[in-house]
């Protein structure tokens, strides 16, 4: 009863929060309109456009959310990156970094979910750090640098995403 208040509390203050958010910023353009009306109409356009690209993946985003939330259950992810996934945890946070595409902060929302349903920290970390390695730029940085600098580069990204997953899960 105590966790269900308190998670209301935070919900609420977390609402309050962004319409505060929402209103400066709504405040500011108007403002900022006044005084400089042609640089903030391309300002907004600028925003939607970037809006408009972002919403296939956005979309790509909510589509495995609700996939998540309907096949992986709490359980089945505390099994696979919760505190006893050992290995296999780390394997599939540097895979699915690796693997994964797009915005990083579209991204955000999924991964508060799943360390909603136990995901630990330092795999967070380590999925961040190694979305790095970009899969359609390999062939092009080998075209570049050879393969001896990219699998030297590769083993050094992997093995900097587990130590800073490591130090996040440390602190």
């Amino acid at each position: 009863m105590i966790n269900e208040e308190k998670a209301s509390s935070q919900i609420k203050k977390s609402t309050k929060t962004r319409i505060y958010f929402l209103g400066m910023m709504i405040m500011l353009y108007i403002i900022f309109f006044i005084f400089w009306p042609q640089k903030t109409l391309q300002s907004l356009m600028i925003s939607l456009h970037q809006f408009i690209e972002l919403l296939p993946v956005l979309f790509f985003i909510l589509v495995i959310m609700v996939l998540f939330n309907f096949y992986l259950k709490p359980q089945k992810v505390k099994k696979l990156l919760g505190k006893e996934s050992g290995w296999k945890g780390w394997l599939i946070a540097l895979l699915l970094g690796i693997i994964i595409h797009g915005s990083i902060y579209a991204w955000f929302p999924l991964l508060k979910e799943l360390k909603a349903q136990g995901m630990r920290d330092g795999l967070v970390a380590c999925f961040l750090y190694s979305r790095a390695v970009k899969i359609p730029l390999i062939p092009l940085m080998i075209y570049y640098f050879g393969l001896k600098f990219f699998l030297i580069l590769l083993i050094f990204m992997l093995m900097s995403a587990l130590i800073e997953g490591v130090i996040i899960e440390k602190i």
